[in-house]
């Protein structure tokens, strides 16, 4: 089939390369000139694991194009994906101004029948706003189907390749066996194509990240009332854990939910909710306890130290949302950071991909970035963990005390066993952790 992709970023550019991948013409457009000449020569502009061999293959094999020309995407292509940004307003409302700014594009470059397919994550009725868009635009007939992603950032080549299930959001049946088609080659393990209608597939993306942020949210409440009546939250977590009705996915406490998807995608359901007249109580909860949870382990800290830090050093070791991504959206670590920094102490940072990410944030105001997580660690009187890349899971503990002036740990992460810790002479402070 001919596939454009509109947008260049997490969502646009793993489908682009995975449709590609399965024998697909593909051409992924961007308006950013400079992203656009990077991924022609083979750069990639995010970190996301096997990304870069796939793009590199099918740019090879001449599946897989690049191009700043919207009207050279809309004339080829037979299927036009949009997967543009929809970032939330000051209210929470999903900003829907760039997917109708595309949709304004295809309609007037539009020279036959296309299916215009909505890959970015958008409230309840944007397909109806996008055909109308489209069809103030042009005269020949089209289809607008809703088709949300639901990928995990470091995980996402996988998570396309083989999804648990495929939503098709249309309601004209041939249009369904399109889909259905270009989406075979990712579901022969049996996994679901499910067919629904446009309002029904936009509502399922905003409910499975709310039940996701929900169980998160969730825990950490649990592991915060594990502080304070002396109970292990690990124990907790594996006794709930066990029930096949809850099970162990997403119950890890922490220092809170960051990410592209969870914060927003809350944010906006509440608003649409609110635009109805209706709260959604539990999920406004969800998001004021992320909130709070973001700053749980500077009370910690400032126990420790009977409360002032002033003059003290710490080191923040992690800064992306999570592992295997320089995604630094919503991230916990920003907060951490400016926290610390309004008690007037130093600031050390490490974080293996997340660097250049932390300094266009501009963190380098408040923090010094190292390329070695241990040379971070020297003459430091706290390290605060707060993404679990795998780099930190089992490091030189002998060496850590050596190089920090302080031995104590806040793990955000509960990565680390509290008595084997102690035992080797650091203060250890997790999230729940007796």
């Amino acid at each position: 089939m001919k596939v454009s992709v509109v947008g260049t970023g997490y969502v646009g550019l793993v489908a682009g390369a995975c449709f590609a991948e399965s024998g697909n013409t593909v051409i992924c457009m961007d308006k950013d000139e400079e992203k656009i000449q990077q991924l022609r020569a083979g750069h990639i502009p995010i970190y996301e694991p096997g990304l870069e061999d796939l793009v590199k293959k099918n740019v090879e094999k001449n599946r897989l194009h690049f191009t700043t020309d919207m009207k050279e995407a809309v004339e080829k292509s037979d299927i036009i994906f949009i997967a543009v940004g929809t970032p939330p307003d000051e209210d929470g409302s999903a900003d829907l101004s760039h997917v109708l700014a595309v949709a304004e594009s295809i309609g007037e470059y539009m020279n036959g029948f296309k299916i215009v397919v909505n890959k970015s994550t958008v409230p309840v009725g944007t397909a109806d706003k996008v055909r109308e868009t489209i069809a103030k635009k042009t005269n020949y007939p089209f289809e607008v189907v809703s088709n949300p992603e639901f990928l995990k950032e470091g995980a996402a080549v996988e998570d396309f390749m083989y999804p648990d299930r495929v939503i098709i959001g249309t309601r004209n049946p041939e249009v369904a066996e399109i889909m259905k088609e270009l989406y075979s080659p990712f579901v022969r393990s049996g996994n679901p194509i499910l067919i629904m209608d446009e309002r029904s597939a936009e509502l399922t993306k905003y409910a499975a990240n709310s039940i996701l942020a929900t169980k998160i949210s969730f825990m950490n409440e649990i592991a915060n009332l594990c502080d304070l009546v002396d109970a292990d939250v690990e124990m907790v977590r594996r006794g709930i854990g066990s029930d096949k009705r809850i099970g162990y996915s997403f119950i890890f406490p922490g220092t809170g939910y960051g990410g592209s998807c969870f914060p927003k995608d809350v944010k906006a359901i509440i608003k649409t909710a609110k635009e109805h007249n209706y709260r959604l109580l539990i999920l406004e909860a969800v998001e004021e306890v992320n909130r709070n949870q973001k700053r749980i382990l500077i009370p910690k800290i400032l126990k420790h130290f009977g409360g002032d830090i002033s003059g003290k050093t710490f080191t923040v070791w992690g800064l992306s949302f999570k592992p295997k991504t320089n995604d630094m959206r919503e991230a916990p670590s920003i907060e951490i950071i400016r926290e610390l920094s309004k008690h007037n102490v130093k600031i050390k940072a490490h974080d293996p991909v997340a660097i250049p990410e932390a300094k266009r944030l501009g963190l380098d105001k408040y923090a010094t970035f190292y390329e070695d997580n241990y040379e971070a660690l020297k003459d430091s009187d706290g390290l605060v963990l707060v993404t679990e890349w795998l780099d930190y899971r089992e490091p030189d503990f002998e060496r850590m005390k050596e190089l920090m002036r302080t031995p104590a740990i806040f793990d955000g992460r509960n990565i680390y066993h509290p008595e084997k810790v102690k035992k080797l002479g650091f203060a250890y402070y997790g999230i729940g952790r007796r």
